[in-house]
């Protein structure tokens, strides 16, 4: 048998948006993907004999999985239940790094969804398994997203400052974390330019060639404040990325690419469903950021 080279690394998601790419980042780089999600047997809100045995050999632990809910409650039983499966079985596995990701602003924006992020961290940050925390910006797919979410003819869409990211280049950076000595909080990641959500579905339905009336709306309070101003922007000189939201229109065929894709760590507070996933953003999927 051919000796493994690599590392063996558990994706917590590894289906959805980030996931994905997670594993194929992986794969490029030498290591071994191991995907735990419902749809591969393994449940990660129980636990269970099938999270034990899919960590069996795992060298580190990428966790990218998400729930799309606005309540906090939910948000934070999810959040809570897998972060603490994964960490007890990591530890049971000897597991060596354990790499969450999370979102830039959860700590200055008051959504109920961004309470059970924050609840993660906590339990990430208490666990006895060397950890790092990754918090990234919104993905460009959020503009798609939020298309998604609201029913034509009307595009109601939340006046909301962001510095998306590609979703393959926040996967290139937790696959870099996951190979590396645990950081604790990593600096935030967010992408190459500051942009405003309503521009960003206005320039999305135009490359569509389709005809939809967008409604800014402005969150209330100080959900509201926060969004419209540096609330959800990355804080100190961490990473950038280089694909800009109309590099990343120009690079795909944006008729129809959205079809289906489910969101991850990014946003999922301004969503008006309530779809529990364990799988990882669409999770931006997600992660958008």
């Amino acid at each position: 048998m051919k000796a493994r080279t690599g590392m063996r690394v558990a994706v917590a998601g590894g289906t959805g948006l980030v996931g994905r790419y997670v594993v194929e980042e992986l794969v490029a780089a030498g290591h071994e993907p191991v995907v735990l999600s419902r749809s591969r047997g393994v449940d990660l809100v129980s636990g269970g004999a099938g999270l034990d045995a899919a960590l069996d050999g795992a060298d580190a632990v990428v966790d990218v999985s998400n729930v799309t809910t606005t309540s906090a409650r939910k948000s934070v039983a999810f959040f809570d239940a897998v972060a603490r499966n994964l960490l007890d079985a990591g530890e049971r596995a000897g597991v060596r790094h354990h790499v969450a990701l999370s979102i830039v602003g959860i700590d200055r924006v008051g959504l109920g969804y961004y309470q059970g992020k924050l609840r993660q961290e906590d339990v990430v940050r208490a666990g006895s398994v060397p950890w790092s925390v990754l918090r990234a910006t919104q993905f460009h797919e959020f503009a798609e997203q939020t298309l998604e979410r609201v029913p034509r003819p009307l595009a109601v869409v939340p006046r909301m400052r962001t510095q998306p990211i590609a979703a393959r280049e926040v996967a290139q950076h937790l696959v870099k974390l996951a190979a590396g000595p645990a950081q604790g909080m990593a600096p935030d990641l967010a992408g190459p330019r500051v942009e405003q959500l309503v521009d960003m579905v206005r320039r999305l339905l135009r490359a569509r060639g389709e005809r939809r009336s967008v409604v800014p709306v402005r969150m209330p309070g100080g959900v509201g404040a926060a969004m419209t101003g540096d609330g959800q922007l990355p804080v100190g000189g961490g990473a950038r990325g280089t694909q800009t939201f109309d590099e990343w229109l120009a690079a795909r065929d944006v008729e129809g690419s959205g079809r289906g894709v489910k969101e991850g760590v990014r946003g999922e507070g301004e969503s008006r469903v309530a779809r529990e996933s364990q799988d990882s953003q669409h999770s931006q999927d997600s992660q958008g950021g």
